[in-house]
Parts: C-alpha cells; sequence; structure tokens
C-alpha cells in the first residue's frame, strides 16, 4: 500500500491510521491528544455574540470514558502482534493502578492502541512528539518506554506559557505556566536539524577583532586546547535548548490575529519548530489528532507532505478554510466526506448531528445549537454577512436528514426567522423541495439590502443541488471564522464601503 499525502481523513484515528497508513511511511508524528474528564476541547468558533458555539462543544466533548470500546482496545494490545511485550505486560497492570473504569484508565487504554498504531507508521528515521499537560504526562511518559524502548526517549521539552490572563492569576495554587512535549525516536539513527537562536547585539560584540579580508571574529579558547577563530559569518547563532520560553501561548490576553478562538490552539511557530527540527523538505508529517489544523498549516508552509485526521465535520471543515486561504492556497484532498448524494445519506443514517454540521460547513456556514443536550431551537446553523457598515447580520440555516421534509418545515423555519428577528432563512434537505413547500417559502417575500439588491426570505436547497455548485443568495457574506476575527475575513468581493 502507497501513502498517500496532503489529505484529511475524517473519522476515529485509529481506523484510518489502520485502513490508509502503511507501515514505515511517515517521518514526523505530532500529536496533542486531549484529556480532562470535566471540560471540553477543540471548541473552533465563538458566535459573534463571544459566546462559544454550543455545537462544537457538543461534538467535541471528551469521550474518553470506560465502556465497551475501552475493554475491546484493552484485549486487541493484549491480542496485538506489534505490541511489544513490554507493552502488553504495562497494559496489564496499569488499568489496576489508576483504576479500571475510572476516566484516565480509559484514556491511557485508547492512547495506548493508537501509539502502537504510530510507531508501526514511522519510518526508522522517524521521531513522535506527543504534547501534554500534568493530568496524564507522567502515566504517557510511563507508556510511550515501553512501545518505543526507554532509550529512545530524547526529550522531554519544557514549552513555557507565561500568560497574561486575569483568571490563571487568581488561583490558589501555583500557577500552571508550562506544556509538556514528550520526544521519542523510533530507530537507532533519527532525522534532528539543531535549532538556533540568532545572536544578539551582546554576544556579537564580542566578535570584535577584524581580519584582512574584513571578517568578524573571535577566539575562542578550550581547556588543553590550541584557541581557535570562531567568525561571526559562520556562526549558527545560539542552540535552542528543551526548554521554549520565546513561544507565546494563545492564552495570553494580547492573542493576535492568528487566533481561531479554538480553546488548545497551538502557535504556528510552536508547530514550526518541532517540524523543522525533525523533518527535511519533502518528508511526511502526520497528526493524528488534528483539531484546527495547525501543524497540518505548518508543514505545508515548509514545504513538507502531510496526513491530517480527525473525528469530526467541524474540523475538517476549519482546516480546509485554513489550507485555502494560504498563499499560495494548498492543494489537497479530503477521504471520508460524501462525495455524493448516496454518501450524505449514509451519513445521515450514521449521525444525525454530524450530518447537520457537514451540511451547514457545506454552504459556508457555522454550526450552533446542541440537540444532545437541549431543546430544538430550530436552528442548526449561521452564515454571517455584512451589507451595512459594522453591522454583522446572520441567515438561519436549518438542515434535515431524513426523507419526510413537507410545508410545515419550511413554516417552522419561517416562525424561527420571525423570531430571531433574522433577514434569511436557508433550509437544506435530502428531499427534493415540493410545491407547497415551494409556494410557502415564496410567501415570506424578499430581504432588501441596503446594497440594492432583494433576496430571497427563506430559501431551500437540496443536497444534490450543492453538490452541484449551489449556494444561498445572501449578500456579501464573511468566512466561518470566530466573532473577533470576523470582519478581517471578508470576501474579496466585499463592497469597498465596509
Amino acid at each position: 500500500m502507497d501513502i498517500k499525502t496532503n489529505v484529511l481523513y475524517y473519522g476515529d484515528n485509529l481506523k484510518i491510521l489502520r485502513d490508509y497508513i502503511p507501515d514505515n511511511s511517515v517521518d514526523l508524528v505530532y500529536l496533542d491528544p486531549p484529556f480532562n474528564s470535566s471540560a471540553t476541547y477543540n471548541v473552533l468558533f465563538k458566535e459573534p455574540t463571544g459566546k462559544p458555539s454550543q455545537a462544537q462543544m457538543s461534538a467535541f466533548e471528551d469521550t474518553w470514558h470506560w465502556g465497551l470500546d475501552s475493554e475491546k482496545a484493552l484485549q486487541e494490545i493484549a491480542a496485538s502482534p506489534i505490541a511489544p511485550a513490554a507493552v502488553k505486560e504495562f497494559m496489564s497492570v496499569l488499568p489496576r493502578l489508576v483504576g479500571k473504569r475510572t476516566d484516565m484508565s480509559a484514556y491511557l487504554t485508547m492512547m495506548c492502541i493508537r501509539l502502537i498504531e504510530l510507531r508501526r507508521v514511522l519510518k526508522d528515521t522517524g521521531s513522535l512528539y506527543l504534547h501534554c499537560d500534568p493530568n496524564a504526562s507522567h502515566y504517557l511518559k510511563l507508556m510511550l518506554d515501553q512501545i518505543f524502548g526507554a532509550n529512545n526517549f530524547r526529550r522531554e521539552i519544557i514549552w513555557s506559557m507565561e500568560t497574561s490572563s486575569g483568571f490563571k492569576s487568581q488561583a490558589g495554587i501555583w500557577i500552571r505556566g508550562h506544556d509538556t512535549i514528550l520526544m521519542y525516536k523510533k530507530g537507532k539513527e533519527y532525522i534532528f536539524n539543531k535549532q538556533y537562536f540568532p545572536l544578539d547585539d551582546r554576544t556579537k560584540r564580542r566578535y570584535d577583532k577584524i581580519d584582512n579580508e574584513g571578517r568578524q571574529y573571535k577566539i575562542y579558547y578550550e581547556a588543553n586546547k590550541d584557541p581557535r577563530i570562531v567568525y561571526l559569518d559562520h556562526s549558527k547563532g545560539r542552540p535552542i535548548t528543551d526548554v521554549w520560553t520565546d513561544i507565546i501561548s494563545f492564552q495570553t490576553v494580547n492573542r493576535g490575529p492568528e487566533y481561531l478562538g479554538y480553546g488548545t490552539q497551538k502557535p504556528l511557530t510552536l508547530l514550526e519548530r518541532i517540524i523543522q527540527a525533525s523533518s527535511n523538505e519533502g518528508d511526511v508529517v502526520l497528526d493524528p489528532f488534528c483539531g484546527c489544523g495547525t501543524a497540518v498549516v505548518a508543514a505545508q508552509k515548509l514545504n513538507r507532505k502531510w496526513i491530517g485526521i480527525d473525528i469530526t465535520h467541524l474540523a475538517i471543515g476549519l482546516m480546509k478554510w485554513r489550507l485555502k486561504n494560504l498563499t499560495p492556497p494548498a492543494k489537497f484532498t479530503v477521504v471520508g466526506e460524501p462525495e455524493d448524494l448516496a454518501g450524505a445519506e449514509e451519513l445521515a443514517k450514521q449521525d444525525k448531528y454530524q450530518f447537520q454540521w457537514w451540511a451547514v460547513s457545506k454552504v459556508g456556514g457555522q454550526p450552533y445549537g446542541d440537540k444532545k443536550k437541549g431543546a430544538d431551537t430550530g436552528i442548526d446553523g449561521y452564515l454571517y454577512y455584512m451589507d451595512e457598515r459594522d453591522k454583522i447580520k446572520k441567515a438561519i440555516i436549518s438542515v434535515k436528514g431524513g426523507h419526510n421534509a413537507n410545508v410545515s418545515m419550511i413554516r417552522d423555519l419561517g416562525h424561527v426567522i420571525d423570531r430571531e428577528k433574522a433577514n434569511i432563512g436557508i433550509f437544506i434537505s435530502l428531499d427534493k423541495a415540493t410545491q407547497p413547500m415551494i409556494t410557502e417559502a415564496a410567501m415570506k417575500g424578499f430581504y432588501h439590502s441596503p446594497l440594492g439588491k432583494d433576496y430571497p426570505r427563506l430559501q431551500i436547497l437540496t443536497i444534490q443541488e450543492i453538490f452541484e455548485g449551489k449556494t444561498p443568495e445572501i449578500p456579501p457574506w464573511l468566512a466561518p471564522v470566530p466573532a473577533q476575527s470576523v470582519r478581517h475575513s471578508v470576501r474579496e468581493n466585499q463592497p469597498k464601503m465596509l
């Protein structure tokens, strides 16, 4: 099986690794898996009101709880032909030590079976970087020692995340100011390109001598050795240690334009450092827990090949948006998303919420609402636009995944539009609209935009029409990005007045 690169895979990374990623094919693995039994992760967006998107909080909620999947994974580890004997022995003891039916034991079991596969896909010259926090880093270190061998542990990198966020300063204990990144190699030889800080002015002044060709140098003395000349223009700089204090966390108050409103988002410079150090141009970088896709974006910018995996369409949608908005836009493929009407129908049968979120992202919208935990508001997503200066407006999206679309659903959406004081509503359905549905939608009339154009207030789109390229009729609209940067992401056809 040949490896396919520059691919986003939608699905469970364990299945993707087994089905699509061959042995000894990846140069670098970076992963930042979540764990916290009382928190939600990977919340990609906030609403323009500043509130977290409930749909995405539900989609990314931590699901590492003990159940049948954990039991099955533990059995698979014991029977695995590629798991070292030390790993099997370790996992026979660890769940009992941390509590067999606790969230921690479930997390470690599910991580173990995935780390075994990640070692399999690594080349002998490859490395793995596992990004974690103090909740599980000590357990993961022991586990990685068994999977990769303790002699293949290279470094514990401390990323010092000095922050100025007010809520942390109120903690009644030492304020946590760092993350841990565990680095392991697979084989005896491994790729490593030493990284350097530029020399500061104080260090440069030490090169205070000039030779006949005008080159600055200093004399370096070593015990029991002859002095040697070191030229300034040959100096690579100051070597970077395993304590990184120069990369600012997004937990700071002043986050900058790169921040996407994603709770555990990592800075691009952090991933660039790892990728530059442990891979070369043309190498393959894999991130099996992509989230908002910083690792794949960094790999693309640094001329590496890459593979990204995530289990929700929300994350895949955001990564597609980020990659398409690079300069030049990245070329990539997506595996696991519906490619035709039959695929969309199958997704709707498997998971109606994923279908709704996929359909909303398919038209460029932002998912909204949490049907799993609250009442149905009749809103599955929003499309944001701005046809007046400094006024962010929204079109409401309603998605129906069954084959039961009828005129009452159109009437209900009309009521939601009125209730929410929205200008436009968009009804997305697997079914073709009936004539009564079309008539009901037409009765809502038009929204007259200040830009001088009329738009139907209630519009009906089928999934087939979306596959054929049909899009909602709305004023110049904004890409689905967080509220804090929404004003900077208007499309190229945005009127100059805005």
